[in-house]
């Protein structure tokens, strides 16, 4: 866990926009150029000057070394000539015998072979004897405060070694003054670039800002029912420019979306009025079929025993019809947004009174109720809620086997009351548990009649919580099926029976 933390630390730090990653790239790429042309500047300068300090060392041709060679018979050179840092040195069989620096003070002029002796340690000895007599000038750091020095190394009359240098102070002063000027001028040009690229990279971005704006609208909208008028288009659709075939392309997709949109609604209101008027149609027969039904059973004289038991069949099949029918009109009815009632609904009594009619009709579960110790309250219609949590029930009794225990409860929490039924049966398979709010669902695929389940129940559980302003919710692994019903609480400044 750690190493993965790690390695993701230096991608966080990367700029995630596509505007910060133009603009930080943009900067990259000018610090790397700024920084090769000052590479490049600052070394050919330093070239130049040393190969100027070579050629100064060339055409002296070791006249203030000589000085130092005849230095004991009054020959030496006038050191006024020299630049002022030259250094000269007298090196005999291998050895040292004589150094000096030309300081350019007034004793130059009054004593002309006046010069000052420098001190060399043992390795700028050796360093000095090793130079090539004849050959390139070097680069070897003299005195004890370590001055570089380009030093050149001839021979000399007498058999010996004249060895001249001039400093590369002045040549690493211009270097230096070079580099903090390119420096104040590249950070001056970076700045002006790094504004002038953003505001560059933010104006070129508008199109993707709106293609960007238009798709968050879009997202937004209430795509998954009900009417949807999606007349969101975008302005940039010109085919020469990338951003705008993104446009074109999405405007084409949010045309066949809004086509879609309308085919589906304008197909799913024939199915709502077409479910409307079924129920209304079919209210007055199934009721009529149900009445003779019971008359034809109340008949005084006798009646055959395959005939009492068909017309008993039919007055089942015409209740159930019946309970179709209801379920269809709460359905229509809610999905035309009527309202429900508004009163002050007492939820533990539902509960009660649900696990009693439960326990009746299922005797063969084993039954629990878990309730807090003040009543639970919340505002909505008793008899649709009390029809959420009769059929929550109905539906676990119905496909789990006998013996299983099937839990409702109530919770009160911050702003929400939370009614759940819950059991130990064999779960819901994944497949199932997706369409399970779905209408017309049911768990038995061969759509057997023999546990009288209309694959209504929870569509109306679904339907009922959204038109209380709740949720529906299911959890379900093998021997633990959870339904939870959230539902808002009453505000604290609601007026009883408002």
């Amino acid at each position: 866990m750690t190493a993965s933390r790690r390695r993701w630390r230096p991608a966080r730090l990367l700029p995630r926009t596509l505007r910060a990653r133009l603009i930080a790239g943009l900067l990259v790429l000018l610090v790397v150029t700024c920084g090769a042309v000052g590479l490049a500047t600052t070394a050919a300068l330093r070239h130049f000057l040393v190969d100027r300090l070579d050629q100064q060392l060339a055409d002296t041709g070791g006249r203030y070394a000589a000085s130092l060679e005849h230095a004991g018979e009054g020959g030496r050179t006038d050191t006024r000539a020299q630049t002022p840092g030259t250094f000269g040195a007298r090196l005999m069989d291998g050895r040292v015998t004589a150094v000096g620096v030309v300081d350019g003070d007034a004793d130059d002029a009054d004593d002309p072979g006046g010069d000052d002796r420098i001190t060399l340690t043992d390795a700028q000895r050796r360093a000095l004897v090793a130079l090539p007599v004849g050959g390139p000038a070097r680069t070897v750091t003299l005195g004890p405060h370590g001055c570089p020095y380009r030093l050149n190394a001839v021979a000399g009359h007498d058999g010996d070694v004249l060895v001249t240098g001039l400093p590369l102070r002045q040549a690493d002063e211009t270097v230096e003054r070079l580099t903090n000027l390119e420096l104040i001028v590249f950070g001056i040009a970076l700045t002006g670039a790094g504004v002038a690229g953003a505001l560059w990279v933010r104006w070129s971005l508008r199109p993707l800002d709106r293609v960007v704006a238009t798709a968050e609208r879009v997202s937004a909208l209430p795509l998954a029912g009900g009417a949807v008028v999606l007349s969101e288009r975008l302005p940039d659709d010109d085919p020469g420019t990338e951003v705008g075939r993104v446009g074109a392309a999405l405007n084409r997709m949010l045309g066949h979306v809004g086509s879609e949109l309308a085919r589906r609604h304008a197909l799913e209101e024939r199915l709502r009025a077409f479910a409307a008027d079924a129920g209304h149609e079919l209210r007055t027969p199934v009721a009529s079929v149900r009445g003779h039904a019971e008359l034809a059973l109340r008949h005084p004289g006798p009646v055959p025993e395959p005939v009492h038991h068909s017309l008993e069949r039919i007055g089942a099949e015409a209740e159930r019809m019946g309970a179709i029918v209801e379920d269809l009109l709460l359905l229509a009815r809610l999905d035309a947004g009527r309202p429900l009632a508004d009163d002050e609904v007492d939820l533990t009594r539902i509960a009660l009174d649900g696990v009693a009619d439960a326990r009746a009709a299922g005797p063969e579960h084993r039954w629990r109720l878990e309730l807090p110790e003040d009543p639970v309250l919340v505002r909505g219609d008793a008899d649709r809620l009390r029809q959420v949590a009769a059929n929550l029930l109905a539906n676990a009794r119905t496909h789990t086997p006998a013996g299983t225990e099937v839990t409702l409860s109530l919770r009160q929490a911050a702003g929400e009351v939370r009614l759940t039924v819950a059991d130990d049966g064999p779960g819901i398979p994944p497949e199932l548990a997706e369409r399970v709010f779905e209408r017309f669902v049911r768990g038995d695929r061969s759509r057997s009649r023999t546990t009288g389940s209309t694959g209504l129940g929870l569509a109306i559980v679904l339907a009922v919580a959204e038109a209380h302003g709740g949720t529906v919710g299911l959890t379900s692994t093998e021997g633990r099926t959870v339904f939870a019903v959230r539902l808002p609480a009453p505000r604290a400044d609601a007026a009883p029976g408002a």
